[in-house]
């Protein structure tokens, strides 16, 4: 969290002065140092960065410049939104990757087989705003199933969920098959067959237990993904969520809410790697953290 912290800071202040780009063109120097100070960002880099730092750590990420009122809430505001697209988007990518994925490992080359590679070369090369305009002309201009744009119901989550499940979706799939095709070929499962078990027994009393070992934590992994990811989803899409907020908040050099955005959805990526990390001794009694 600190190497964000210092990364951020640093970065965002390589974007330009946020003094100059709050006021009108026709301003003068005078003005603009005027800002500057009244902003605090006439002092040293280093007492900026130190007064920052300390009170990013009482949680307090300051003021937006751009909205005039404290960086947090309206990252909280923004949140549920984020959280919701990214939920929407990790259930179509379950639903859909880890059954073909599954199907696909204990039967190599049957046409579902096919199916599951097809998704998976696609998300990894398909670059999701492209997705998203494409989803948008058919679904929405065309055949008129779903709003172009805008959070104003359950139907306006499906396309930009979509668009950002499908990179998500090529790796579950890939991640699945593999792992039942590696695990199919093990002792184990060759001496449960010996012992006159059937097929579905041995699939779903050793094969489907042990596969979900990795796809916890790429499932973890992949969720926190998404919530980065949602940035150029939600600025095709009109969603809006912290993705959207931030590319507004780049925009216009609003320093502390860029700050306060990223360090928060850092810290959400961090809780869930740690949940997952969590979790393998209840998935595996065989892995113990100490």
């Amino acid at each position: 969290m600190l190497g964000v912290f210092v990364l951020v800071f640093v970065m965002v202040r390589l974007t330009g002065d946020p003094a100059r780009a709050m006021l009108a063109r026709e301003a003068g120097p005078e003005q603009v140092e005027a800002l500057r100070r009244q902003l605090g960002f006439d002092r040293p880099i280093f007492v900026q960065f130190v007064d920052s730092l300390g009170k990013t750590l009482r949680g307090d990420f300051g003021n937006s410049l751009h909205y005039r009122t404290p960086a947090l809430p309206l990252v909280l505001e923004r949140l549920p939104a984020t959280l919701e697209l990214a939920f929407v988007g990790l259930i179509f990518a379950l639903v859909i990757a880890v059954p073909i994925g599954l199907w696909g490992g204990a039967r190599p080359g049957s046409p579902v087989d096919v199916v599951g590679r097809t998704i998976g070369l696609l998300g990894q090369t398909t670059p999701a705003y492209w997705l998203g305009l494409v989803m948008i002309i058919v679904f929405a201009v065309q055949l008129r199933w779903f709003p172009t744009s805008g959070r104003t119901g359950p139907t306006s989550v499906v396309m930009p969920a979509l668009a950002l499940a499908l990179p998500t979706m090529g790796r579950l799939v890939r991640l699945t098959r593999s792992a039942v095709m590696e695990i199919m070929g093990e002792d184990y499962v060759r001496t449960a067959r010996a012992k006159g078990l059937s097929n579905r027994t041995v699939f779903y009393r050793h094969v489907l237990r042990n596969a979900g070992i990795p796809l916890i934590s790429v499932i973890g992994i992949q969720f926190g993904y998404m919530l980065g990811g949602s940035v150029i989803i939600e600025s095709v899409f009109a969603w809006p969520g912290l993705g959207r907020l931030a590319v507004d908040a780049i925009s216009i050099r609003d320093f502390p809410l860029v700050q306060a955005i990223a360090i928060f959805a850092s810290l959400v990526v961090v809780v869930l790697n740690m949940l997952t990390d969590i979790a393998y001794s209840f998935i595996d009694p065989r892995i113990r953290y100490e």
